[in-house]
Formats: C-alpha cells, sequence, structure tokens
C-alpha cells in the first residue's frame, strides 16, 4: 500500500513541477533558439528574468526526479544529496546563462548577467530609458560593465531559499508517506505556504520590479512591498531551520531559527546594496527613513531585520508547542 501512496506521489510531484514550470522552461527555450539562430536576444524578445528562474526550476525538477533514488540512503542524508545534487545543476546552469547569452539593444550589446543588473535598477517596461538619479552612471554605462558582480549575491541567496525549501517540502511528505511519522506534519505545511508566498512575491517582483521607476526614493507601495519579500525571505529560511530543530529546546528549536531569519534579511540587505553602490532603497521621508549615523541601514530596515527574527521565533515557538503536544499525547 505504502509502495502504491510513494509511487502516486512521486508522479503527481513530477507533474506538478512541470506544470509550474512551464513558463520558465518555455523562457529558456526561447532565449537558446535565439542563440543558437541569431547569435544573440534581442532586447524585445527577451523573456523577463530567464535568470535564476529557468535554472531553479531545472534544479528543483532534478531534485524531484532523483526524489526515489535519494530516498533509499538513510534519512538523514536523502534531502541533503537531493539538495547538493539540485544546487549543483543550479549553479552550473546559471553561470552558462550569464556567460553564454548575449542580450542586443539599440544601445549596447551585453552579457545576460550585465542586463539583469539593469533590470534591477528599474521595471521591465523601462528598460533603456530610465537613468537612476542617486548616482551618476546611465543605464548604458551600467550596461557596458561598469559594475559589482558582487550584486548576485541576493540573486543567488533567493534562489537557495526557493531551492530549499521546495525540496524540503517535497523530500518531507515523501519521509511521511513512507515512515508514517507526522512530527514535521505542520513545519511542513507552514514551510510550503512560506515557499508559495515568497515565490509568488518573486514573480510579481520580476513583471512589476515591485513598480520602482528608477529613483532610490520609492512609492509607498514599493515600500510595503519591499518589506515584506524581505521578511518573507528571512521567515522562509528560519522556517527552514526550524523544522529540522523540533524537541530541541527553546534555545535552539527557536533562538537558531531567528537568527537565520534576521542574518538572511540582512543578508539581502547587503546585496542591495552592492547592487546600488553602497546605497539602499528609501522607504520615505523622515527620522525613521533616514539612514542611522555611520550606516547605510535606517531604522525602519533594522525593524525589518528584526521583524523577520521575531516572525521567525513566533512560528517555531508554535510549531514546538505542538510538536510537544503530540509527544505528551
Amino acid at each position: 500500500m505504502k509502495s502504491k501512496a510513494l509511487s502516486r506521489y512521486y508522479v503527481m510531484t513530477v507533474l506538478g513541477v512541470l506544470l509550474a514550470s512551464c513558463y520558465p522552461f518555455f523562457m529558456g527555450i526561447c532565449v537558446i533558439r535565439d542563440m543558437l539562430v541569431s547569435g544573440t536576444v534581442f532586447k524585445e524578445d527577451y523573456p523577463k528574468y530567464i535568470i535564476p528562474y529557468t535554472p531553479i526550476c531545472i534544479a528543483v525538477l532534478t531534485g524531484v526526479l532523483l526524489l526515489p533514488l535519494c530516498a533509499n540512503l538513510p534519512k538523514r542524508f536523502a534531502l541533503l544529496a537531493g539538495s547538493v545534487a539540485a544546487i549543483a545543476v543550479f549553479f552550473v546552469l546559471e553561470i552558462l546563462f550569464e556567460q553564454q547569452v548575449v542580450v542586443t539593444s539599440t544601445e549596447t550589446v551585453s552579457k545576460l548577467e550585465d542586463w539583469q543588473m539593469f533590470m534591477c535598477y528599474a521595471p521591465p517596461d523601462g528598460w533603456g530609458e530610465t537613468t537612476t538619479t542617486y548616482k551618476t552612471q546611465t543605464a548604458a554605462e551600467i550596461l557596458m560593465g561598469d559594475y559589482n558582480p558582487a550584486f548576485k549575491l541576493h540573486f543567488y541567496m533567493i534562489s537557495l531559499v526557493l531551492i530549499l525549501s521546495i525540496l524540503n517540502c517535497i523530500y518531507g511528505f515523501w519521509q511521511m508517506i513512507k515512515t508514517g511519522e507526522k512530527q514535521r506534519l505542520h513545519s511542513l505545511i507552514l514551510q510550503a505556504v512560506c515557499a508559495l508566498a515568497f515565490l509568488g512575491l518573486c514573480i510579481l517582483a520580476c513583471f512589476t520590479a515591485f513598480w520602482r521607476d528608477g529613483s532610490i526614493q520609492v512609492s509607498p507601495l514599493s515600500a510595503v512591498l519591499m518589506a515584506v519579500f524581505f521578511i518573507l525571505l528571512g521567515v522562509t529560511a528560519g522556517i527552514y531551520t526550524g523544522s529540522f530543530l523540533l524537541d530541541k529546546g527553546k534555545t535552539v528549536s527557536i533562538g537558531i531559527p531567528a537568527f537565520v531569519s534576521s542574518a538572511m534579511t540582512l543578508f539581502m540587505y547587503i546585496g542591495e546594496m552592492i547592487l546600488l553602490h553602497g546605497h539602499l532603497y528609501s522607504f520615505g521621508k523622515g527620522f525613521i527613513f533616514d539612514s542611522i549615523s555611520g550606516m547605510v541601514l535606517a531604522p525602519i530596515d533594522v525593524l525589518i531585520i528584526i521583524a523577520s527574527g521575531c516572525l521567525s521565533a513566533l512560528f517555531c515557538a508554535l510549531l514546538n508547542s505542538i510538536a510537544i503536544g503530540k509527544a505528551v499525547r
């Protein structure tokens, strides 16, 4: 009976990942076709954000396809093996796309990684038209290569959080079907909700850049969306960590996920600072939005970092209380 249930789960998971990845796969095929035919991808034909989302989808599919093989390993190594394989596939494809795909516009010809950086500055509909108001470089100068490749830190962070959290859910539910143990059930459900919500915000950012206009001063709507994005990134990473630390004592099972959550949010700010050459987007005017003396962060940014950790701590405390309650019964 369990064998049939596992087989159904595997088939449905593979089909689900394929269905969810249709557009990223289509983007990848279009870009490869253009490169083979024309040797370049013209700006007007460039699919939005082929990197990192096409490599992410292929990486997740790789982890899912390897699920039956990895599941034969000792329990503690199954997810690790699948995750390592998926991450390796991601970085191979990501770097291949970044270095080999060329985007051509009326202004310049650039590698895909350069083009991706420009899209972080302004909404996709404004490519080639908007100049930044907080630095002297124009968009064309940015595309010509005057940038720090370390800006990709936040792209890679987002990618790893998505890959690891999605595979954690897929492998976790497989193990529950296989063993009948349900200790991690609630943590995996919460992980799935956070991962899907974060993925939804990533997709929204792909097509709208949260409606930024190229100015360092963003609108209230952009500020709210960016704050939620940063917090949810940290919480997703925190829940991922906490799902492995249930019943390990409060310091470990709550404190470590909270620390991971705040740290990931801070690293996201660092990635933004690298992208913006030592600046951060400003969420408004006034004391709470102005940079703290000697720092790039504003009080609102510090609050967002703290909020991320506090939410992870709250969620992990609830998960541990549920786990303890079940153990007592």
